[in-house]
């Protein structure tokens, strides 16, 4: 809370002691008070004109200068009031200070700025999240599928970036394609639909989001590190309602046609708070679903063995495509010692690209959302798509099934 400023009374009663004591520290003792805070009071007096033997400052304005002139009759110089004195709220933190510096290197004036703690939003998210999941209803067990799927295959399911509650004008970009929570959700369980379908009939699956599923991640839509404007799209505990609909959906679909299911939802720059109550959600309501595994780690980088392949993932904000991997060999030493095959998976860039490596196969993913006026008006023109990868446990990768909004549409 602000400091409420001094009363008049109390810096007259400064300026009181100051004339019947004659000496600032006597009457800094005289009123119990320290020296400093005795100094203080009495440059607040001055400004507000106490000292003076008729103050003359008027309603709103202060006094910077007086000046007694030879005949002993007083000049006095006015500006107006500063307001209040600021403090920031507790949610954001100081970011960094522009200082104005006279030749002495003495300052002058600063301006401060603050942002978003993003780690105090995602540790009261975190706490929230904690205190609530015991009351979070657990889903009940799914039926196995009936014919069971190939054990040593696994299906990935990767999306990314899919920035729910983001707006995308058709009239800003080139492709004159449409992006809001709407379009978002028919689209994503539309492609799942068609994913589903076209897979081979592996055992277990891995629902793989790679991060940004949520376009912003509070009821302000800017990013939470740097506080830019988003174009968006809803409110965000609709949003947040849409994303939860959606994946339950999802996952239900996937236990229909596999024997497992591991999901990953990875951290990511957009939504790192939103990222962290999804995963401690989805934990707690497959709580007792035996065939659904989430990963909950609070790290931004998320392994899965499967046999004799490994499989990595990272949203890319942190690492980029051209060294990400000695983080996974080095975090995940003992999975990657044992594996033969190797592959790393991240986003963020809306676009594809694929690294081999002494260490693995690294790919970027592109995006199944459109682009925004950001990216549009920044001419990334990357196409859009998503894909389900299938791994063998001694072969690893084996086949993949590459779906566009524009294959979707056609089946429609």
């Amino acid at each position: 809370m602000p400091t409420p400023p001094l009363s008049d009374e109390v810096l007259q009663e400064a300026v009181d002691a100051l004339h019947t004591h004659g000496r600032k520290y006597l009457a800094a003792n005289a009123l119990g008070i320290d020296r400093r805070t005795f100094h203080s009071r009495l440059a607040v007096a001055a400004r507000r004109g106490l000292l003076l033997d008729e103050p003359p400052a008027m309603p709103g304005f202060e006094i910077t200068k007086v000046t007694t002139a030879p005949d002993g009759s007083q000049h006095v110089t006015q500006k107006q009031e500063h307001g209040e004195r600021y403090e920031p709220p507790p949610t954001h933190v100081l970011g960094k200070i522009t200082a104005h510096v006279d030749a002495e290197g003495r300052i002058v004036q600063s301006w401060p700025r603050y942002m978003p703690d993003a780690e105090q939003q995602e540790a009261a998210m975190r706490a929230v999240v904690a205190a609530l999941k015991e009351e979070v209803p657990r889903a009940e067990p799914v039926a196995a599928p009936l014919r069971p799927g190939d054990t040593e295959l696994l299906n990935q399911f990767t999306v990314t970036d899919l920035h729910f509650g983001m707006l995308a004008w058709p009239e800003e970009n080139a492709r004159k394609e449409a992006w809001d929570l709407k379009e978002a959700e028919r689209t994503l369980l539309n492609w799942f639909t068609a994913a589903i379908e076209l897979s081979p009939p592996a055992a277990t699956a891995i629902l793989a989001q790679l991060g940004d599923l949520l376009h912003h991640d509070s009821h302000l839509s800017v990013t939470p590190t740097h506080a830019h404007v988003l174009d968006a799209d809803s409110r965000l505990q609709k949003m947040i309602r849409v994303v939860i609909r959606c994946l339950r959906q999802i996952v239900a679909r996937l236990l229909a046609k596999h024997e497992r299911v591991h999901i990953v939802m990875a951290d990511a720059n957009h939504d790192p708070a939103g990222g962290a109550w999804l995963r401690e959600m989805f934990a707690a309501f497959f709580e007792d679903e035996p065939r659904v595994t989430v990963d909950s780690s609070a790290s931004t980088y998320y392994c899965y063995e499967h046999g004799e392949t490994s499989l990595f993932y990272h949203h890319g904000h942190k690492r980029k495509i051209a060294d990400v991997d000695s983080v996974f060999a080095g975090q995940f030493r003992d999975v990657f010692g044992r594996t033969k095959h190797s592959y790393a998976h991240i986003g963020h860039l809306h676009s594809d690209e694929l690294k081999s490596t002494n260490l693995m196969k690294v790919e970027r993913h592109e995006t199944l959302s459109a682009p925004d006026a950001y990216a549009a008006n920044g001419g990334w023109l990357a196409g859009r798509s998503a894909k389900v990868i299938t791994y063998h446990k001694k072969f690893g990768e084996v086949s993949r099934v590459v779906i566009s909004p524009q294959m979707l549409a056609v089946a429609a």
